[in-house]
């Protein structure tokens, strides 16, 4: 069969058709973007020290009751522990004075067995504050976060499977489905249990939702338009997404309320099912022409063209492709094609660690916790520009190498920052983002150069989930402050450059042809790439520029 992109020629790049599938599954992503990172004010832990109950206490006494610690050289209340109530009510009876009569810090504490009290200076409620995720409870503020990222993981790893075997479509509005209705329902939470197990369901549809979205507009959009899309779009409307949650925060601080409104966007999704068709490029896949055939018809109708009588020429009935199911394993069978693999998930896990790392440490940074996650999430928004240009321009091992390189570099340099300058430490924390994310844009598009369309939603969806081992871990990752106040960006710093140079040892795809087939993708070489050659094929340059996420080019 011709090329599909000279066999659909005729309906142009950017008609009726185009325009509303470019923008609405743009827009799709916006929501993303907030439950992505939601969290960082979900479980946000506000100051908080053991609560006095309403007992007749003396002002001196119910101040003296809460002790003073040292963390980071400067004094603060105790966020644990308290003296003994009894104790210090026995003191208050008897007219002493602390600090005169009484020496307080002979006074044995305890822990606190009333409960806290929480600073509404920031937050109304917060998951932490609703259930005392704190003190001997700590533990699970972060494993919330790991327990939304375990249900990313899950939902990688189904869902790209289920796209490449049911379509993309279904796929794209079941997940969607997911993670607004979940959203909503975590609302009436009784329990840190019973929100878990609802945010484990929506971080499932989340990812999935964002890479099929990705998948059926890289597919159905051609030349520029999908370079376009695929570069800048996508990933700048979740970015919008991402910049939206701080503002939205920032006036909803009751956590419920933020569940509610961050849940209504989803309603927008119900339409969208009349606007947007099934991949043809998925439908070809499978051998059903004529489905492809009509959904083409009517795409020309739209953008007033004539399609020609027959559209694909030659079909193979029962052809390889109609009938065989590829799945993750085929991923490791052959050892060239398990080499890429491995790498591509090493890489993979260290972009979604650093990224995800980075982005829920945002609220612990120096200054307001609003300001700073609207800056990380505008970071990303040059990062995508960044990614978009070295996709027309630069070779892939190149630029992918480069942007794990800065961050590397940006995150080591933190342990220079000057102590008495926090702003120098959280602006080079603020550049590593700005590397992982280019790198995390730039590998997307690698890794659907370096696999066929057969199995590119696999793949993808594969690497997808092996990142969220990553991003699992992310949570934990600025805990080892307690060890070294550096050592977190020194270990991403470390697997950063690591991940860089094993970026080196993957074939170039940079204008190459793309494999069709996974014997074409085992028998490619690792060639010299002639990335400017002036003799260049402009049909092979148009084929191969055309990702930043899923790159999607097949001849059928």
């Amino acid at each position: 069969m011709a090329d599909y992109d000279q066999t659909t020629a005729f309906l142009g790049v950017w008609g009726q058709f185009q325009q509303v599938v470019f923008f609405v599954l743009c827009f799709s992503t916006i929501p993303n973007g907030f439950s992505a990172f939601s969290v960082i004010f979900l479980a946000a832990s506000p100051s908080h020290h053991c609560l006095i109950p309403e007992v007749n206490l003396t002002e001196a006494w119910r101040a003296a009751i809460i002790p003073s610690e040292t963390v980071d050289g400067q004094a603060q209340q105790s966020m644990c522990s308290r003296y003994r109530l009894d104790v210090v009510k026995n003191f208050s009876d008897g007219g002493l004075v602390p600090g005169l009569d009484v020496n307080v810090t002979d006074i044995e504490q305890e822990k606190c067995l009333d409960g806290w009290s929480y600073s509404k200076d920031i937050y109304q409620s917060t998951i932490v504050t609703e259930f005392d995720l704190v003190c001997g409870q700590r533990w699970k503020e972060s494993f919330t976060s790991s327990v939304y990222f375990i249900g990313v993981l899950f939902g990688s790893f189904f869902s790209g499977q289920l796209s490449d075997w049911c379509g993309r479509k279904p796929v794209l509005f079941m997940t969607m489905t997911i993670q607004t209705v979940f959203t909503f329902i975590q609302v009436f939470s009784t329990s840190w249990e019973m929100f878990s197990v609802i945010f484990f369901i929506v971080g499932m549809g989340q990812i999935s939702n964002y890479v099929a979205a990705f998948v059926l507009g890289a597919e159905i959009l051609s030349g520029s338009v999908r370079v376009l899309y695929s570069s800048l779009g996508v990933c700048f409307f979740f970015a919008i997404g991402y910049m939206m949650l701080p503002l939205i925060a920032f006036y909803i601080r009751d956590w419920r309320m933020l569940l509610v409104v961050l849940s209504v966007p989803g309603l927008i999704y119900i339409p969208l099912w009349w606007l947007i068709p099934e991949s043809p490029r998925w439908l070809l896949s499978r051998g059903r022409v004529q489905e492809a055939e009509a959904i083409l018809r009517d795409a020309a109708r739209r953008n007033k063209v004539i399609a020609p009588d027959v559209i694909f020429l030659e079909v193979e009935d029962g052809s390889p492709k109609a009938s065989v199911k590829y799945s993750f394993l085929d991923l490791l069978k052959v050892a060239k094609i398990r080499n890429i693999t491995l790498i591509l998930f090493l890489v993979w896990m260290t972009l979604s660690m650093g990224y995800f790392g980075l982005s829920l440490n945002t609220s612990r940074l120096h200054g307001d916790p609003y300001i700073n996650c609207l800056i990380s999430a505008a970071i990303e928004v040059p990062a995508y520009l960044i990614s978009w240009l070295s996709v027309h321009f630069l070779p892939r091992r190149l630029s992918c190498m480069t942007s794990m390189m800065l961050a590397g570099v940006a995150l080591y340099s933190v342990q220079i920052a000057p102590a008495d300058l926090p702003t120098a430490a959280r602006a080079l924390e603020m550049l590593g983002k700005f590397g992982i994310a280019t790198g995390t844009a730039l590998m997307f598009v690698y890794t659907g150069e370096l696999y066929p369309t057969v199995i590119r939603n696999t793949a993808v969806g594969a690497c997808a989930m092996v990142s969220r081992v990553g991003s699992t871990v992310a949570p934990y990752l600025f805990y080892l402050n307690a060890y070294h106040a550096v050592l977190p960006h020194m270990v991403l710093g470390s697997l950063c450059v690591v991940s860089g140079v094993a970026t080196f040892l993957l074939p170039e795809s940079f204008r190459r042809p793309l494999p069709e087939t996974l014997e074409a993708m085992h028998q490619r070489e690792r060639i010299k790439c002639s990335c400017f050659s002036k003799e260049e094929d402009p049909n092979e340059k148009l084929q191969v520029k055309l990702t930043n996420k899923v790159l999607l080019e097949v001849k059928l």
